[in-house]
């Protein structure tokens, strides 16, 4: 998830100018225009072709190899219509996302190896305001933030994504965000991405060093590396590279939207160039950032430390910053590689590092899909090494050999429901049938997978397996196995726990009815910052007919344990990525009978049918106020206002946003800088904005 603050960024010093020139003197003569070239063609085919699978729009890649940057390129193009011209385009900054994560676990290492703070010392230690609602707090440790095993919930990222917009919120409120959160697992139990972990680490570094995060990373990671194309959105929303940031695009429209940024630096706010983020992984290569022992400590196996399947490969196998450090295909070939990959609403990037060959490669793109380009980016380093007489064997990974077989009878008690980010229920059939369906999702059909003699339940063809794991925590989980390839990019293998069996949990039947009800509504954010992504996320969201029923587990609400008639519990410890972003969520009506939402990672919402109807007054004028709570206004498009064009005349930082009745956006301050929009009935509007600020609204 991406994934920023108020600070400003500082010049690189003299002296941190000389040094980037003695590096680049110091560095290995440039490889031979025939293996530049090889390098080339491989690049441009694997980039093309990660385009294709993400649908990309834009797309820049590098390969870093031995101290300098030996091959690199640019596919795609602003959208026509876009109102920029593609033939002078000179954009080359893209958000790196969770990438940035891989800079937060270097200026931590970095803290460590000068002795100013230990990975296996509490947080507390080191953040003593560092406080939960649980606890176990306490016991984690700051090694724990770099493998994602802290036990955090997940991601505290209200009015943490927002548009062409550097505020810090989201960071800033992080302690006291988590001061009342409890932990979903045991501190070290297992490992699960989260976010807040990284954010967390931020504020270590900054705490530790003495120095606010960006300016730490300038002066001891980007100055050093000679990284001059490496920024953040602070500098780049008030500076002049703003016009070098490439474009995003909301569905298929031409317009490029405001620039995304990410309110949390050290988890996913960073901006690069392809060269400069392929220059990065290069220098951790030697001992440019880091001393050799701690790279090979961020490469170690993190993940296997806790419960985690015993089978593999997978897309991940976390270590200390890095999502995996035993990627296919080099793994298999004996070739140590370390990658990260970084998703926000709108960019997406990869980077793979192979410390022992001295080689990086970078690629960055405008939609897409993170994995697509960290195997695209293998792809260039494969290539790379066949230069070097380096061959990697890349046959394709199949399951392993086995027959259908008759299926112990002790194996029907894994029958039930298993959650993680959906539902599944899998059902048993003595003859060794699986049959899984989606409770939440009935128009996707069933699928059947037959048991065989290995204990694992394959499907038809014999592609994809599923095995039922108890693992030492007492939990059962899902475990699937498959090996995709995809032609141009290789192998993409999966070996994870997709869910856990969810314990049984009896409920009143009258109470699951009404939590089904209460949760198949929509609701309306309403503690966003103005400038939020949220609001441009709802779209079909708010379309939902209020009391349609959500269909879930007994006593459960997805992967939310029924509690009472106001509380469900965050409730299932999945490893891996299927058991990320856990939120607890209770429920309050207000003097008005409105129902709302409280979650314990700080999001607030309403249920959609309390928004009030807009009010065009008598003389089509009106104003409209933000409560002091700093709650955004909603409203709903009725018969008096439809078909009539509202103008607003906008307080200072504060965005209005109108839908029509399909929930598409046709009017926007933040997105198009609108100053009216044509109202459609059965659409909302939206308004937000600091306590106290007044939009004057005047219809026609």
């Amino acid at each position: 998830m991406g994934k920023e603050t108020d600070m400003k960024s500082k010049i690189q010093t003299l002296s941190a100018l000389l040094l980037a020139l003695v590096l680049s003197l110091s560095v290995v003569l440039p490889a031979s225009a025939a293996e530049t070239s090889a390098i080339n063609e491989a690049g441009k085919a694997a980039a093309a072709t990660a385009m294709t699978y993400g649908g990309a729009t834009q797309m820049a890649w590098a390969v870093w190899q031995d101290g300098e940057i030996v091959a690199s390129g640019q596919e795609g193009a602003p959208r026509e219509g876009a109102g920029l011209d593609a033939g002078s385009n000179l954009a080359t900054l893209y958000g790196v996302g969770s990438v940035s994560k891989i800079y937060t676990a270097v200026a931590v290492m970095q803290l460590a190896e000068s002795g100013k703070l230990e990975l296996d010392q509490p947080v507390v230690k080191y953040l003593p305001e560092f406080k939960m609602a649980d606890g176990r707090y306490k016991d984690i440790t700051v090694r724990m933030l770099l493998n994602h095993s802290s036990g955090l919930m997940g991601s505290s990222f209200s009015s943490g994504l927002l548009f062409d917009d550097a505020s810090s919120l989201a960071t800033d409120r992080l302690l006291d965000r988590l001061a009342t959160q409890r932990l979903k697992a045991d501190p070290g139990a297992y490992s699960v991405y989260c976010n807040d972990g990284f954010t967390l680490a931020q504020l270590v570094v900054e705490r530790v060093s003495d120095i606010n995060f960006q300016d730490y990373l300038h002066t001891h990671v980007l100055s050093p590396a000679g990284l001059e194309d490496t920024n953040f959105p602070d500098a780049l929303t008030n500076g002049k590279e703003r016009s070098r940031v490439v474009p995003t695009y909301q569905g298929e429209d031409p317009r490029p939207l405001p620039m995304d940024c990410l309110g949390v630096v050290g988890a996913g706010g960073i901006y690069a160039t392809a060269e400069d983020l392929a220059s990065f992984g290069g220098a951790l290569t030697g001992e440019t950032l880091l001393k050799k022992a701690s790279l090979e400590a961020m490469a170690a196996p993190e993940y296997a430390k806790g419960v985690w399947p015993q089978e593999g490969p997978d897309a991940l196998a976390f270590g200390l910053g890095w999502d995996n450090v035993e990627w296919y295909p080099f793994e298999q070939n004996n070739i140590t590689a370390l990658v990260k990959g970084g998703d926000t609403q709108y960019y997406h990037a990869g980077l793979v590092v192979l410390p022992e060959h001295q080689l990086a490669a970078a690629v960055l793109s405008s939609g897409g899909v993170s994995t697509y380009n960290e195997m695209a980016a293998s792809q260039m380093l494969i290539a790379a090494l066949k230069e070097q007489g380096v061959t990697v064997d890349e046959t394709p990974l199949k399951l392993p050999e086995a027959k259908r077989a008759s299926m112990p009878e002790e194996l029907l008690e894994n029958g039930g429901y298993y959650g993680s980010l959906t539902i599944y229920e899998i059902k048993l059939a003595e003859d060794g049938t699986l049959t899984m369906r989606y409770p939440a999702l009935p128009q996707v059909p069933a699928q059947n997978f037959f048991y065989h003699d290995d204990g694992t339940f394959r499907d038809e063809e014999g592609v994809s397996a599923l095995r039922f794991v108890k693992e030492d925590n007492g939990q059962t989980y899902l475990h699937q196995w498959a090996f995709t390839d995809l032609s141009g990019l290789g192998g993409l293998p999966a070996s994870n726990y997709a869910a856990m069996k969810l314990p049984e949990n009896q409920v009143d039947p009258a109470l699951q009815e009404a939590w089904a009800s209460i949760m198949g509504g929509a609701v309306l954010p309403m503690n966003e910052r103005y400038s939020s992504q949220v609001y441009a996320s709802l779209g079909a969201l708010l379309q939902v007919e209020p009391g349609e029923a959500v269909q879930s587990a007994p006593g459960y609400i997805g992967a939310l344990r029924i509690e009472d008639e106001t509380h469900l519990r965050y409730a299932v410890q999945v490893p891996g990525n299927a058991g990320r972003d856990g939120s607890d969520m209770e429920i309050r009506r207000d003097e008005k009978g409105a129902l709302w939402f409280y979650q314990s990672n700080g999001g607030v919402y309403m249920d959609m049918s309390a928004a009030p109807t807009l009010s065009t007054g008598k003389d089509n004028a009106v104003s409209c106020t933000i409560q002091p709570n700093g709650y955004a206004r909603w409203y709903k498009v009725g018969a008096n206002a439809a078909g009539k064009t509202m103008t607003v005349e906008m307080p200072e930082d504060a965005g209005f946003w109108v839908y029509d009745a399909k929930g598409t956006i046709t009017a926007s301050s933040v997105l198009w800088d609108d100053a009216s929009g044509k109202l459609e009935e059965g659409g909302f509007v939206a308004f937000a904005g600091d306590p106290g600020a007044k939009f004057q609204l005047t219809f026609r």
